[in-house]
């Protein structure tokens, strides 16, 4: 048996999906539904959105939280000593999650690979350690994945899809069943200039509306959307989950209206098999060259981990609570089954995120790194 050794640093600015008990007076349904949706949008934002700059390589990534499996010499074999650690950093939020069943067994010592595993709340962060050397596979939204390969000129490999679309619309209105009855309306989205702006206008143009049929509305932030539907039955919001889910418990009155992953589905012509995507893994080449063994395994282990949070939804969500990734086990089941938590890769992966990333380029140039990532991108087993 492997010995396992956590070492825990406070992250700062952690917010999580659940209030804590106080003395203030009872808060009003839209202070209530602010509250939830500013939780919500810590575990999002960072997952929806793609860096201007890369940080500094001394970022706030150092205080994270860490969890790392340490070989033990009386347990193992000699040569087990010469597989690498397998440095490994995610999001607080649905890329993650599917990573949990692989981080319990890391700690209980029954991986394959050894495993040190870190958890931030902002992409920079993770783009900044694998830039550094000093992170060796991270979990990122897909488009800061091709951003990060063009700044770093080809640095990195993307080795699976581990989350498609978290996007959806939510209102009181119940009546909209398509985006063409979107014609003439308003719907309400945070962050301008973003994946979610992008991916909407794609889907409204591909069912044959113009930017003049809708209005969109743009927030600051996600809370501010979520306050404009707990007071507006008319009003239509995208939101990303689990923010969709925090929303929801804390105004029932509102329902999911439309999953915008299954509006992209059924827009693919003939032949087209891109997806929404939201999250893909990528490795730092060096370590690539160095250990294929070591990434190859991991692929195995990844798979297998989402595949159990998809099939065992009531563990893994304790799993996921327990890693802070969200603060409530019942928000976790709530949320994951609209998760879109997968397992993609070869040929499929590619298939799925270049057209995505293509889509993306179409919208912003920029917002896919300037230009679109080459063959070498993709690692195909």
């Amino acid at each position: 048996m492997k010995k396992f050794r956590t070492i825990f640093i406070a992250a700062a600015g952690m917010f999580l999906l659940a209030g804590c008990a106080s003395s203030r007076p009872a808060a009003t349904p839209q202070e209530t539904t602010t509250a939830a949706a500013e939780a919500a949008t810590a575990a999002t934002s960072a997952e929806t959105t793609a860096p201007e700059t890369m940080a500094a390589e001394g970022s706030a990534a150092e205080e994270s939280t860490t969890a790392k499996n340490a070989g033990d010499p009386s347990a193992v074999s000699a040569d087990s000593f010469e597989r690498p650690t397998v440095r490994v950093g995610g999001l607080k939020g649905p890329t993650t999650m599917g990573l949990v069943q692989l981080m319990d067994a890391s700690q209980s010592g029954v991986s394959e690979n050894d495993y040190e595993f870190t958890m931030v709340t902002a992409a920079d962060e993770l783009t900044a350690l694998i830039a550094s050397d000093k992170a060796d596979i991270a979990l990122l939204p897909a488009n800061v994945a091709s951003v990060l390969y063009s700044k770093t000129n080809g640095k990195v490999s993307v080795i699976d899809i581990n989350t498609l679309g978290v996007l959806y619309l939510v209102s009181a209105d119940t009546s909209i069943t398509s985006l063409e009855q979107l014609k003439g309306r308003t719907i309400y989205l945070p962050g301008k200039g973003t994946t979610p702006e992008y991916t909407l206008r794609y889907l409204l143009s591909a069912s044959g509306l113009s930017e003049q049929d809708v209005t969109l509305e743009f927030k600051s932030e996600a809370a501010e959307v979520a306050s404009v539907l707990s007071e507006d039955a008319s009003a239509i919001g995208l939101l990303p989950q689990p923010f969709v889910t925090a929303a929801i418990a804390q105004n029932d009155g509102l329902s999911v209206i439309m999953d915008m992953t299954e509006v992209w589905d059924s827009l693919q012509t003939d032949g087209e098999k891109s997806r929404l995507v939201t999250g893909v893994t990528i490795v730092n080449n060096n370590f690539l060259e160095a250990h294929p063994e070591a990434v190859d395994t991991f692929l195995k282990e990844h798979e297998a981990s989402i595949h159990f949070t998809n099939e065992d939804v009531a563990a893994s969500s304790e799993m996921i609570a327990a890693a802070g990734i969200v603060a409530k086990a019942p928000l976790a089941a709530k949320a994951l089954p609209y998760c879109n938590i997968t397992f993609l890769s070869g040929e499929e992966m590619k298939a799925a995120l270049s057209g995505y990333l293509s889509v993306l380029y179409s919208q912003n140039p920029d917002s896919v790194g300037g230009k679109l990532p080459d063959d070498a991108f993709y690692y195909i087993p």
